[in-house]
């Protein structure tokens, strides 16, 4: 039973209870042998009684204690005490991205993406050391107060899993890969569905599959499709939303295979949000795999099995009364056959085999198939005779121009799209490949949202020039969309969001747009769209490059630092001093964006500012040898810089000295100041006599270093 100030190990000291899982309990520690907080997970007694489970947990536990990387929650200790099993952390200041996501209802794109950025390195990192989570769902991700993402619970996962535990010990079914859902074999694509999962309910703020039960919703993950995100949230872009289909496909060979391969995509979302880069396989039902029927076996069985004509055994019914006897020919080869009174005996006919025996060529199959083949080839021949003559004579008139663009390779034929909601349509034109733009209208005819007309109509040859043009509908409900074109960008915003529009911006290079005003917008001015639509603006950009790699800046110092972030475009946000033990005091030893990330122009870059090691003095220090007794005054002083660490007056020896956080320095020096009585008294310099002096001892102590 743990208790709050309990020693556990004669080290860690627990302080506070923090939170409570489906097998654990946390705890606020300190760590008395490196002097340090941490946190603590507790095995509940369930668990801890379980032999076989403790002996698995304790293994994938001192596994994950291996892994070190920025987006980990680092495991520190494993250990057992007195039944008590427990597991010693990193202790992170923050909250879980469950609650961040309820907080906010949901996230934005960018944020979204550069949160599932750091989850997936923290994840490769894993991977890469072959160990697996099985478990990632927003509650097992952490976001600091410093704005880190640490993905925490490595190791616990797989222990449970190896040990069957029920889902509300697991944790939420919602977030489960359907090959986990049937029992089955789970490996790193396992975690890259449940990460698409997490990534689709940041973006949306609910999860894609709901039930009453948590049999149900594992049934929906193994059965039906993935909605789109974009259903929710229109805004959200097509490569994002082409990662979250591609992240979360049934079958994991249709997944991202690594997690390499999710954050180059990831990254490249953030540059490209409209491109439609990301390649998802379809499924192709010719290539599916297709249970064989018993029909099918016995086919099968009859094609391959053919006899020779002289082992041919026919069955003839044993005779019930006595009869004439027959003479049968002695048989070269001879199957013995009983079942139902049944005797082989050898045809004194020739078999259907045996009468083609003189010619070796023919097959009464082959001239079967020949003679339909045959029949075939002959009405195409004529079908295309007749066609050629129809066209000779003008029978069949073509259009010249579009026989032309079919027959060229680069074109695709139009899709059906009017009547389908917008989304189908967008589906199947950038399935084809066919570029198109959106301009709604409104419509008591339509539902909202779906399309009522296209330029290009269904079947017609499209090029990769031409441009389709969607007319969806608005619902009966619309509203005319302003012309915000040359404003500027807050003219623009106020206009849109007076009209209740939500406003879309992105930035664009550009040499001859006032820098700041709108370019271009969509929908145009004058259409008509919903209530609450969204109206994308193209803002004017420097000609040059509005996203720049961010540089690496730690070990530099603060002024370098400063001048490398700014000649990249970038500027510096807030400056901060920590203790770090890693980095020489007055360098960086953290930035908000790691190095070669890629960030708009502009982006605010947080500092940290080492402070270096930290130290402490604990020395007793002994009167001179020359003392005689009186006050003394005993200063500690900085080796370095000549700061005052510790200074009192005493007339009582050894003092003591014990100062910890020392930050500027690992030596100091001692002075002890006091007087000695002069005997016989001396004549001063004012012509008094002195009966004492003032003397002055100095001593080098060594400090020690504390956060290492």
């Amino acid at each position: 039973m743990i208790k709050i100030g309990m020693l556990i190990a004669d080290r860690y000291e627990v302080l506070d209870k923090v939170g409570t899982g489906g097998m654990a309990d946390v705890y606020k520690a300190k760590d008395h042998k490196l002097n340090r907080f941490v946190a603590m997970k507790v095995l509940k007694q369930e668990f801890s009684e379980n032999t076989n489970f403790v002996h698995k947990f304790r293994a994938e536990a001192q596994a994950a204690a291996g892994l070190m990387h920025p987006n980990i929650v680092n495991v520190y200790d494993v250990g057992e005490e007195g039944g008590i099993y427990y597991i010693v952390m990193e202790l992170v200041e923050g909250i879980t991205l469950k609650r961040y996501i309820e907080k906010k209802a949901r996230l934005s794109v960018k944020e979204a993406i550069s949160i599932a950025i750091q989850v997936s390195m923290g994840i490769e990192a894993a991977h890469n050391n072959h160990i697996i989570h099985r478990d990632i769902k927003p509650q097992n991700i952490i976001i600091s107060k410093e704005g880190k993402v640490k993905v925490t619970d490595f190791g616990i996962a797989k222990a449970a899993t190896s040990n069957t535990i029920t889902s509300n010990v697991m944790g939420s079914v919602h977030y489960t890969s359907p090959e986990q859902a049937r029992g089955g074999y789970s490996d790193e694509k396992s975690d890259i569905y449940s990460l698409g999962i997490t990534l689709f309910e940041m973006l949306t703020g609910r999860v894609p599959f709901n039930g009453e039960t948590t049999v149900a919703i594992a049934i929906k993950h193994i059965q039906e499709e993935l909605p789109s995100p974009r259903n929710f949230v229109p805004e959200i872009p097509i490569s994002v939303e082409q990662i979250v289909f591609k992240a979360t496909q049934k079958s994991p060979d249709r997944r991202y295979q690594s997690m390499a391969e999710l954050i180059a995509d990831l990254k490249k979302s953030l540059i490209s949000p409209d491109e439609d880069f990301v390649k998802v396989v379809d499924f192709n039902n010719q290539e599916e795999t297709k249970m064989i029927s018993d029909m099918d076996m016995v086919q099968i069985k009859k094609q391959a099995y053919k006899p020779e004509a002289e082992d041919i055994d026919i069955p003839v019914s044993a005779p019930k009364k006595k009869a004439k006897s027959v003479q049968q020919p002695v048989r070269t080869k001879s199957v013995q056959n009983t079942k139902n009174n049944v005797k082989p005996v050898k045809n004194t006919k020739k078999s259907r085999y045996e009468e083609y025996d003189d010619d070796e060529d023919y097959d009464p199959k082959m001239e079967k198939a020949t003679t339909i083949l045959t029949i075939i080839v002959a009405v195409i021949i004529g079908c295309v005779l007749l066609f050629l003559a129809g066209r000779a004579v003008g029978l069949f008139p073509t259009d010249a121009a579009n026989e032309e663009d079919a027959t060229t390779s680069n074109e695709v034929i139009m899709p059906e799209v009017v009547g389908r909601s917008l989304a189908e349509a967008q589906e199947a034109l950038d399935a084809e490949g066919i570029k198109y733009t959106i301009v709604y209208d409104v419509s008591t005819k339509y539902d909202k949202n779906t399309v009522m007309e296209s330029s290009i109509e269904k079947g017609t040859a499209v090029s990769s020039t031409d441009t389709a043009t969607l007319t969806v509908s608005a619902g009966s409900d619309g509203v005319k969309v302003p012309d915000v074109t040359g404003l500027s960008e807050a003219e623009a915003t106020a206009s849109l969001e007076k009209e209740g529009f939500t406003v879309k911006k992105m930035t664009e290079a550009s040499k001859s747009g006032t820098k700041g005003n709108v370019l271009s917008q969509s929908p145009e001015a004058g259409s008509i769209i919903a209530r609450n639509g969204t109206v994308s603006i193209v803002i004017s950009g420097d000609a040059e490059e509005d996203v720049v790699q961010v540089p690496e800046v730690r070990g530099m110092t603060a002024e370098a630092a400063k001048a490398a972030l700014e000649a990249s475009g970038l500027t510096v946000g807030t400056v901060t001093e920590v203790e770090n033990a890693e980095y020489d005091a007055g360098t960086v030893c953290y930035q908000s964006y790691s190095a070669g990330q890629e960030q708009e122009k502009g982006t605010e870059v947080e500092l940290r500012i080492s402070l270096g090691a930290t130290y402490s003095c604990n020395v007793s220090v002994a009167a001179p040898e020359d003392y005689q007794g009186g006050n003394a005054t005993v200063v500690l002083s900085a080796a370095d810089t000549g700061a005052i660490l510790f200074n009192t007056t005493t007339s009582t020896f050894p003092v003591a000295i014990n100062i910890s956080g020392i930050t500027t320095t690992d030596t100091g020096i001692v002075t002890i100041s006091y007087s000695i009585p002069v005997n016989p008294p001396e004549i001063g310099a004012d012509g008094q006599p002195v009966s004492s002096k003032l003397k002055a001892s100095e001593q080098t102590v060594q400090f020690t270093k504390e956060n290492v």
